[in-house]
């Protein structure tokens, strides 16, 4: 396996070029922790979605609230008016869909569709560093950037996607591009392009954070779905957001 010394954009800039000739190699699992941060994994933070579906021929849209601590999320829709107020909760991996005129909340699959080819998932802050096997990982290139090419097999059906090819840039350990497949890995199903020109300043300093992401159906149509990330802010989250009984409040 080639030698990894990637730059640590968690770290305030200034410390860039010390740090990098002084930094270990890194694993392939530390380099998807990297990149997981940059899509939500963090001790604390709060963002807003905007989805925007083209999907058989007509558009849809929807704005969501979101609020992260580590891999636990909520999600509140607030427009379109006749969706305010449904709600998307993650905990430990399983997902919960809520709704004002529901008695409770009822379990649902991250792989569910939301809105145009966006998954329920999708939505959500990666953990493809444990929610993984890294089956390969060679070198790669998105859009004349070099990348980790990672071949990536979900460790239990919970995952929003079965099998992924990954393209985590060597430069800002982020994912710039995600190939998703059939579980049996024969049939490309989606693809997305990922862009990070948002940053939020967190307890380590400054990072890159997700600003845009295409999804492209690559089964039965070229439609496809724009998800916007705005207002990144590293905040703290109590642990109550995440407390389904406490929904109803």
């Amino acid at each position: 396996m080639n030698k990894l010394t990637p730059i640590f954009l968690a770290l305030p800039l200034f410390f860039g070029i010390a740090f990098v000739a002084e930094s270990a190699e890194l694993s392939p699992r530390e380099i998807l922790r990297e990149s997981d941060e940059a899509r939500g994994n963090l001790s604390g933070v709060t963002w807003t979605v905007d989805i925007v579906a083209q999907d058989g021929g007509g558009t849809n849209t929807r704005t969501l609230d979101v609020k992260a601590r580590g891999f636990d999320v909520f999600a509140r829709t607030v427009s379109p008016p006749r969706r305010a107020g449904d709600t998307l909760v993650m905990v430990d991996g399983n997902m919960w869909f809520y709704q004002p005129d529901l008695s409770k909340p009822v379990p649902i699959s991250r792989r569910q569709k939301l809105i145009g080819k966006a998954a329920n998932g999708d939505i959500a802050a990666t953990n493809y560093a444990d929610d993984y096997n890294v089956v390969s990982l060679s070198d790669g290139e998105n859009d004349g950037e070099a990348c980790h090419l990672f071949d990536l097999k979900a460790k239990n059906s919970k995952t929003t996607y079965s099998k992924i090819r990954y393209w985590v840039s060597k430069k800002r350990l982020v994912g710039t591009k995600a190939e998703y497949y059939t579980a049996t890995g024969n049939k490309l199903i989606k693809t997305a392009q990922m862009t990070f020109n948002n940053r939020v300043t967190t307890d380590r300093g400054s990072r890159a954070f997700i600003s845009r992401m295409v999804i492209s159906d690559e089964l039965t149509s070229r439609d496809t779905t724009t998800m916007s990330f705005s207002k990144p802010v590293f905040t703290s989250v109590s642990a109550d957001t995440f407390n389904l009984n406490l929904l109803k409040r």
